[in-house]
């Protein structure tokens, strides 16, 4: 996995987050209820890997923070009774279940609202040192998170993954596009901007973040074939062999698009046979 030093960080300003978040009340427990759940911070830890990657020495902290605001607000959605209507997440109660759907509901409201905060904060912060570019750095950032989040992305992910038309290839690719590549996109484009990269280049880094999204899906729905026939699972509709194949060329993609941005390192192969691990391992690790 991921070196755990990223983790550390990463949780230690998540609980500073909280703090500033105002008296202590039931929807602020419910805040770090949520977001201190066992989760392993991928999304956020590939923020500050890409940023480190690119060698300016740029803060993206700010902006990876959102990103675990933004998954966090997400998975406690999709958990609601009207939604997927989860008992429990990551071995212990759902939020809703643990408060109260309402306290679910505001909480994930408070996380959208911080992801867009810390949009703007990693701004001010990279302004101090580059200028201008952080103006288009922040600008770009909030566009790809408002079309990732909204009916282009993630919340329609999550309405064709309740109301699917049908079971084929093709709409399982789009499923797993909107709800999982769409926030992996926005850890590469915020990571890369904020940490002083080209916007030229964003067409690549918006693909390369997609091939290791769809790679990263089709891993765990391989994992999960055979634990819930009610899920929507790419590896049952096409067959474990041939999600395999779509997993290894996935990763394939995603490797040669890191090595074209110049981002192939050690974390990142760390990070590839990690998943490399997860796709061929009969045991599903816990809290993604």
């Amino acid at each position: 996995m991921i070196s755990d030093p990223y983790r550390s960080s990463i949780d230690a300003e998540l609980h500073k987050a909280i703090l500033v978040m105002g008296e202590k009340t039931r929807l602020r427990e419910a805040c770090e209820y949520a977001l201190f759940s066992g989760g392993k911070r991928l999304r956020p830890k590939l923020v500050l890997m890409i940023a480190k990657a690119l060698g300016h020495g740029l803060d993206a902290m700010p902006a990876a923070l959102s990103v675990e605001f933004f998954h966090t607000a997400s998975l406690i959605a999709d958990d609601l009774p009207c939604m997927d209507n989860d008992d429990e997440r990551r071995n212990r109660p759902s939020l809703h279940r643990a408060f109260e759907e309402s306290i679910a509901l505001l909480t994930s409201y408070t996380f959208i609202a911080s992801g867009y905060g810390g949009i703007y904060k990693n701004g001010q912060r990279m302004k101090e040192v580059r200028g201008f570019q952080a103006n288009e750095a922040t600008i770009r950032c909030l566009e790809i998170a408002t079309r990732c989040a909204g009916i282009f992305g993630a919340t329609n992910g999550q309405f064709l993954d309740l109301f699917p038309p049908d079971q084929s290839l093709e709409t399982i690719r789009k499923i797993i596009e909107q709800k999982t590549v769409t926030l992996f996109q926005i850890s590469f484009v915020f990571g890369w901007l904020f940490g002083g990269g080209d916007a030229v280049r964003l067409p690549l880094v918006e693909s390369t973040a997609y091939h290791l999204g769809m790679a990263f899906q089709v891993a765990d729905d391989i994992q999960d074939a055979e634990r819930d026939a009610s899920q929507v699972n790419i590896a049952r509709i096409i067959g474990r062999d041939q999600a395999f194949d779509l997993f290894y060329w996935e990763m394939g993609l995603f490797e040669k698009g890191l090595k074209e941005l110049g981002l192939w390192n050690q974390e990142f192969e760390a990070a590839a046979a990690w998943l490399y691990k997860l796709a061929a391992s009969n045991v599903k690790p816990l809290y993604i």
